[in-house]
């Protein structure tokens, strides 16, 4: 699989009148379906809270013995869902105001996670104007991982080691990234107002208090180190398998290439077929497609948005990307394979 893939000829950027995306924008907004719908997130931000009450209260309950520690499990499930919700509040697909949002997106994120409101729209808003784009998406920016040859290929110390085998750990590597998420959040506030700083900082460490304090209160401290651990493991693996199929292995445009937003946003994204436990599981984000040409979309909209989308891919003749949950792993983990090839001794 190549480190670039080949589009169709740039269109312009903006869904303007000669955009091959203004029709369609023009067709959706009509529809009424990016209008918000505030009922659905007020359940399903009320579900997620009585869950975590819920299963926190189930700690307190199970407390003296080890099998407490295998609620790890849900609670990392539940993580998840918040933070998909705070995903769509920094999309301000809740509410009508910004600020509405950003409140949202800061109890959300910040209190219930432990991960920055502010470091998170910050780098997914450079991630959806660039998808799949090297030196400007940071999904795909230097890291651990290699994403293309070249940055394999830049790759010293055990950081090669990781890049030549980046396939067979990826999964693995996930397991840190809950505390990858809260790390990033906290440095990302040393060059931020001071405001941010108290606001969001303050947020992080009554978290951090509120989180730790908890579990240590509740169980002895040998079972909240492992109940801690397995919530957090479990939690970033279950986000990057998310994450993961949406874009890895897609089309990602060359230094110099300007792509209209249609293909740029189409091109670079690939849709997991599935139903309702697939919706669910993925927060919706298995409708990768129409989330990034529509990111403000209500996320319950997503589902029926997808056959507009699809007709007018066919009608431009751009390629519509779809494939089955496994399927996308197998596409995703063989372009990660590709990008280290070199440092195997393959051409």
């Amino acid at each position: 699989m190549p480190a670039t893939l080949d589009a169709p000829p740039a269109s312009p950027g903006r869904a303007g009148a000669g955009s091959d995306f203004a029709p369609l924008a023009r067709q959706v907004r009509a529809s009424g379906l990016l209008d918000r719908r505030t009922g659905y997130y007020a359940r399903a931000i009320g579900l997620n809270l009585a869950a975590t009450a819920a299963l926190w209260a189930a700690v307190a309950w199970a407390g003296g013995s080890w099998w407490v520690v295998l609620l790890g499990v849900p609670l990392a499930v539940v993580s998840a869902r918040t933070a998909f919700l705070g995903h769509d509040a920094g999309h301000r697909q809740i509410a009508r105001s910004a600020r509405a949002n950003r409140v949202l997106g800061l109890l959300l994120g910040n209190l219930l996670l432990g991960m920055g409101h502010g470091w998170w729209t910050d780098k997914h808003n450079r991630h959806h104007a660039n998808p799949n784009h090297v030196g400007k998406d940071p999904d795909v920016g230097e890291g651990v991982l290699a994403w293309t040859r070249e940055q394999a290929a830049g790759r010293r110390g055990p950081l090669r080691w990781v890049a030549r085998h980046q396939a067979l750990l990826f999964f693995p590597l996930l397991t840190l990234e809950g505390l990858n998420l809260k790390v990033g959040s906290a440095l990302f506030l040393r060059g931020r107002s001071r405001r941010e700083r108290v606001v969001e900082g303050g947020l992080l460490a009554l978290h951090a208090a509120l989180y730790v304090g908890l579990a240590f209160t509740l169980v002895s401290p040998a079972k909240a180190l492992v109940l801690i651990a397995l919530h957090q493991a479990l939690f970033g693996v279950h986000l990057g398998s998310v994450f993961a199929p949406n874009h890895k292995g897609m089309a990602m445009p060359r230094p110099g290439e300007r792509w209209g937003h249609l293909r740029r946003q189409v091109l670079t994204s690939r849709n997991v077929r599935g139903g309702r436990v697939t919706d669910w599981f993925m927060g919706g984000l298995n409708y990768q497609i129409e989330h990034h040409l529509f990111p403000g979309i209500p996320r319950c909209n997503l589902r029926r948005v997808q056959p507009l989308v699809r007709e007018h891919c066919a009608r431009v003749g751009l390629p519509f990307t779809e494939a089955g949950l496994v399927a996308s792993y197998r596409e995703a983990l063989g372009h990660m394979r590709e990008a280290g090839a070199p440092l195997r001794g393959r051409p």
